[in-house]
């Protein structure tokens, strides 16, 4: 996948476009999505530059007007504190593949992976040291220095590093807040290590929740500047490892292509990479092969599979002359097709674009902590400096003021509001990967909360995405278990979807079926041949009309006699299409016998989750690219009515009715299954993607629904709202416990056993209020 998307043709020699374009800039450096905001405002604040700047995917997409070149873009970004990376030039070569890329992410991964093993490690003794007396022998203190210093150095570094960049601009977030606590405990510690008493043989941190004012001498912080860090590390890199997977969509849609292609060059087959094809090739395509690039159909005649694409269930059947779709399916006869667009031209590729445009127009969602940060950090720094001031005036002394300053600073260091997310979207998602539900990141749930309408595609989500036998109509005289086993037979012998369908269906009722003693595809019309002596035709009724093709008779007469459907076949036959089924005619020694219904069956749970889904105060809607007849009949099936049907769409018109439902000021939430869906999954404000579904679809939702059963969208929901809820309750109370000491820390009456008590109170509070989420339960 290229860097970086023009909008004119021209670039200068070093790959870099051309004034009046639109580019993408790699970002580095940031930590929080405040630093996102804090890129896209300095940018957007340049005269002809509108930037939108994603933290997930960590990218900047520039468009700006004539006279202004990259590298102005890029002096901004540096000037801001964080790093910009040019586009690269456009290459030849292919982009490397998951499994190519893998080594890539995991080198960026690896960094933040070790200081979290080793912060973690190394505080854990430290921590079990000071919370119990048991463990405190003679210089256990110095021990816990040793162990403490370098996770309070090594590891907050990225944290230390942060608040500066911050700082130097003006700026405070929930790396200020965890630096400054960190620093100002390890500091502290220091101080009553080597100049108070705290250094002493035998001292201890006696259980002692008396409140009494101390010069802080003896008192030492290391088990809490050693143990925030660890949390907020392993938050970070949850958080990280997640964010490494943005790009996994357009990895999955590029690997849905054929990967090799036999190519017709001078009568000979040659097998090639399907990246070397050129326009005008022309290449072969067998039954069951994926078709390698878009092209034009030159010879033979098949069933194309192109619901990937199109969200059609139907098969289309193409002949010499029709267009076909690179990476859809050939499911029926051979065919020898023309490519007519390779590369970056196909549909496919620019369904890739579709997708990461949307991923990088969604506008990134401001972590609650780092918004409450936004406004606690700057009233606790303005805190401890009152405090430090209030003191010294009052002639305390430097020692008591210093120490209660400090004071404010440690109980202010979040310890439990590194637990509040982590924790409850641990629960949260453990309990919903047991209902079949994977939720991707904390960011996900606060549009679960917003959502107010739910898009739902057609094939596979509402329906089973497969062909499907639904009914038999037929002739007096005839019975059902006749025409099945005749007709199954001969479908048996087709590769054609539709053919497959009645097959199944058959063998489904009545068990094993005959091997047909003769046996002809007609193309584009059906099958014909002989079962048990019986000259039987299977298709379309035009197949009926005109007869089969001349031949030796058969029994029940020659080939070629025209078979008419009686009365009430036809009207069968009518009301099917109506319906927007397929008919399929079925006649045999003469007579014509049966219609078959065959369609995408819709799924038995979806009508009971479209109930589920109004429930939650969700209005559902159908997006489908099948045609009107079919969407508003499964529509009326499941309760949706016929003005909330947006049918006959193609992959880019359902990112462009997502938008115009967003532009109305709704809040959209999508359900899809299929690589068609895959655009307009990335462009919702909140993605589900049926785990039945492609990969593609899967990567772009940011909601996974492994049971592929609709009322598991509204559990999702459900449960994604809950553990939002907790998130914010875990919030609250984190801050309130700190909050509620602060008083008592300004008027130096804080002693090291009630903040770490208060640290320890609020930890298991925030756990055992997330572990709540495990007793939730999908709606009965």
């Amino acid at each position: 996948m290229s860097a970086t998307h023009q909008s004119t043709e021209s670039t200068t020699g070093a790959g870099i476009p051309a004034p009046g374009t639109e580019v993408e800039l790699a970002i580095g450096g940031m930590t929080c999505a405040s630093c996102a905001a804090r890129v896209e405002k300095k940018l957007n604040r340049m005269a002809g530059v509108t930037a939108s700047v994603n933290y997930a995917t960590e990218k900047a997409k520039v468009s700006f007007a004539d006279g202004i070149a990259v590298d102005d873009l890029i002096a901004t970004v540096e000037a801001t504190g964080y790093t910009a990376t040019p586009p690269a030039p456009p290459r030849a070569e292919p982009e490397p593949g998951p499994g190519e890329g893998g080594a890539g992410e995991d080198e960026q991964l690896r960094p933040l992976r070790q200081r979290l093993i080793g912060s973690v490690i190394l505080a854990v003794p430290v921590i079990a040291m000071a919370m119990v007396p048991a463990l405190q022998f003679e210089f256990w203190q110095w021990l816990s220095l040793v162990l403490a210093a370098p996770v309070v150095v090594w590891g907050a570094w990225p944290f230390h590093r942060a608040a500066w960049t911050n700082a130097r601009h003006g700026a405070a977030t929930m790396d200020t807040l965890i630096s400054l606590g960190t620093s100002a405990a390890m500091l502290w510690s220091l101080w009553a290590l080597f100049f108070g008493t705290a250094g002493e043989p035998g001292m201890t941190h006696p259980f002692e929740l008396s409140i009494a004012r101390s010069d802080g001498a003896g008192n030492i912080y290391l088990e809490a500047a050693a143990g925030v860090t660890a949390f907020i590390l392993a938050g970070r890199y949850f958080e990280a490892r997640s964010k490494r997977k943005a790009g996994a969509a357009l990895r999955a849609l590029l690997e849905l292509g054929a990967k090799e292609v036999t190519v017709l060059r001078d009568g000979h087959q040659v097998l090639i990479p399907t990246q070397e094809l050129a326009v005008g090739d022309r290449f072969l395509v067998r039954p069951g092969e994926k078709i390698a690039t878009d092209g034009t159909v030159v010879e033979g005649s098949s069933a194309v599979d192109a619901s990937m694409l199109t969200g059609e269930s139907m098969p289309v059947e193409v002949t010499v002359g029709d267009s076909v779709t690179g990476a859809t399916l050939n499911a029926g006869g051979r065919l020898v097709v023309e490519a007519t667009r390779v590369g970056a031209d196909t549909q496919l590729a620019r369904m890739a674009r579709l997708v990461e445009d949307a991923q990088n127009g969604k506008a990134a969602a401001q972590r609650l902590a780092d918004r409450i940060s936004g406004i606690f950090v700057p009233v606790v720094i303005f805190l401890a400096l009152a405090t430090l001031g209030f003191w010294l005036g009052n002639g305390a002394g430097l020692t008591a003021a210093f120490t209660a300053a400090v004071a404010v600073l440690i109980i202010a260091c979040p310890c439990a509001l590194g637990l509040a997310t982590p924790t409850a979207l641990m629960a949260g998602t453990g309990r919903g990967a047991q209902l079949g539900i994977l939720i991707k990141g904390p960011e996900v749930l606060e549009t679960t909360r917003r959502a107010d309408t739910v898009v739902l595609d057609k094939t596979g989500t509402i329906t089973t995405g497969e062909m499907t036998l639904l009914a038999t109509h037929v002739t007096d005289g005839t019975t059902q278990e006749q025409v099945l086993r005749l007709a199954g037979a001969l479908e048996n012998a087709s590769e054609h979807p539709i053919a497959q369908a009645v097959a199944k269906g058959a063998e489904r009722e009545y068990g094993s079926l005959p091997v047909p003693e003769d046996f002809t595809n007609v193309p584009g019309l059906g099958v014909q041949g002989v079962v048990e002596g019986h000259a039987v035709l299977v298709g379309r009724e035009k197949l009926l009309e005109v007869g089969a093709p001349p031949g030796p008779e058969l029994v029940g007469g020659p080939r070629g006699r025209a078979l008419e459907l009686p009365a009430e076949l036809a009207a069968a036959k009518e009301a099917a299409e109506q319906a927007g089924r397929t008919a399929i005619t079925v006649g045999w020694d003469g007579a014509a016998r049966a219609v078959l219904e065959v369609a995408d069956a819709v799924k038995s749970t979806s009508a009971e989750a479209i109930q589920r889904l109004r429930a939650l105060g969700l209005r559902p809607m159908l997006l489908t690219g099948d045609n009107r007849t079919v969407a508003e009949s499964v529509a009326a099936e499941v309760g949706i009515p016929a003005e909330d049907v947006i049918a006959e769409v193609m992959p880019e018109d359902k990112v462009e009715a997502v938008k115009r439902l967003q532009d109305e000021g709704r809040s959209v939430a999508m359900v899809g299954d299929g690589v068609n869906d895959a655009a307009a999954l990335a462009q919702a404000d909140l993605g589900l993607a049926m785990g039945t579904g492609t990969d593609a679809a899967i990567e772009a939702g940011d909601l996974t629904l492994v049971r592929g059963d609709l009322r598991a969208a509204a559990d999702a929901i459900r449960l994604s709202r809950r553990t939002l809820g907790t998130i914010k309750g875990n919030l609250f109370w984190a801050f309130a416990y700190n909050v509620a000491a602060l008083p008592l820390a300004a008027a130096g009456l804080l002693n090291p056993m009630i903040a770490g008590a208060a640290m320890a109170f609020s930890s298991v509070f925030v756990v055992s209020n997330s572990l709540r989420l495990r007793r939730f339960h999908p709606a009965e």
